[in-house]
């Protein structure tokens, strides 16, 4: 706690590479950080070209990297998880806005033990070392839900905007890693991401109110891009829905621009979301001077510092 406390007070003196929510008119300035910081080996866990695809895109999606029998383990645990709510912590549960059908369930890795391994597993751990340049840790862990004909929306947003100003994130040197345990269609609701949208950060409008994550998880009003620089966003470099079989692993830069429709069709949608930090870009005071949000959003003792279970599979 005290060498929290003490990282929290000099991040006062931190300067703000990615202020927002600061003025009345949305900005954009160009990112100031690297991209993918390791230098490509043979011996990198990623091909050249899937490295340099991350690079240019923000995004990349690797399909076979779970055998059928880890992805059978992984629906048998989510269905668990789903049917034992009533014994998880209320505070991790996010539930849909009107109709109340179960959103998200966060800290999945701290709650589960097959999660746990998952998110441990060298297979993944590799590629985030190699992208983001040295040991990391686990910022956040959630399942996500979108139920059959009434999943609701996930509007645009950065996460590193977020996780900058709410959560004390000082540089892009995090991604996000989602595995997919339900067949994503192009229909009902999968991923939709902006390429080329990482060069970039939308710097947004508006105070951030108090506890703003409580409402936020279930719709986001603040830290959401104005609708002239998305639509620029989107002109440069289109839209795309990268959709897979069971068991595929999309990853995506901090500060890529996604988010993802409502699903109305019978076909529900559940992905599981590891997100990976640098150790050394641990977090700070948040940016936009409000309190901390709580730490199954935002790890802040780094208690998810890997690797505990590096040569473990699920």
């Amino acid at each position: 706690m005290k060498e929290q406390l003490k990282q929290e007070d000099f991040s006062a003196n931190q300067t703000d590479h990615y202020p927002s929510r600061l003025d009345t008119v949305p900005k954009v300035m160009a990112r100031r950080d690297p991209v993918v910081y390791s230098e490509w080996t043979i011996d990198s866990p990623l091909t050249y070209a899937q490295t340099e695809s991350y690079a240019h895109n923000g995004f990349l999606t690797l399909p076979d990297i779970l055998t059928s029998s880890e992805v059978a383990c992984l629906q048998r645990e989510t269905r668990a998880l789903q049917d034992g709510v009533g014994v998880i912590d209320s505070e991790l549960l996010v539930r849909e806005p009107g109709n109340g059908a179960l959103r998200s369930i966060f800290k999945v890795h701290q709650i589960n033990r097959i999660f746990s391994r998952l998110a441990c597993d060298h297979r993944l751990i590799s590629v985030a070392r190699f992208l983001l340049g040295e040991a990391v840790y686990i910022h956040q862990s959630r399942l996500n839900f979108k139920p059959a004909f009434r999943g609701k929306e996930f509007y645009w947003y950065s996460d590193f905007e977020t996780w900058h100003v709410e959560d004390g994130m000082p540089r892009m040197c995090a991604l996000s890693m989602s595995i997919v345990l339900t067949p994503n269609y192009g229909f009902n609701g999968p991923l939709m991401l902006i390429p080329g949208s990482h060069h970039k950060y939308v710097a947004c409008v508006g105070e951030t109110p108090d506890k703003h994550y409580i409402q936020s998880l279930k719709k986001q009003e603040y830290g959401v891009p104005d609708d002239n620089n998305l639509q620029a966003l989107a002109e440069a470099g289109g839209i795309e829905t990268p959709t897979g079989p069971i068991g595929t692993v999309m990853l995506f830069d901090c500060n890529t621009m996604h988010g993802s429709n409502s699903n109305i069709t019978p076909f529900p949608r559940s992905n599981f979301f590891i997100v990976y930090n640098a150790c050394s870009n641990r977090l700070v005071a948040p940016f936009g001077r409000k309190p901390p949000r709580p730490d199954f959003l935002a790890d802040r003792g780094m208690s998810g510092t890997l690797p505990a279970f590096e040569g473990d599979s699920a």
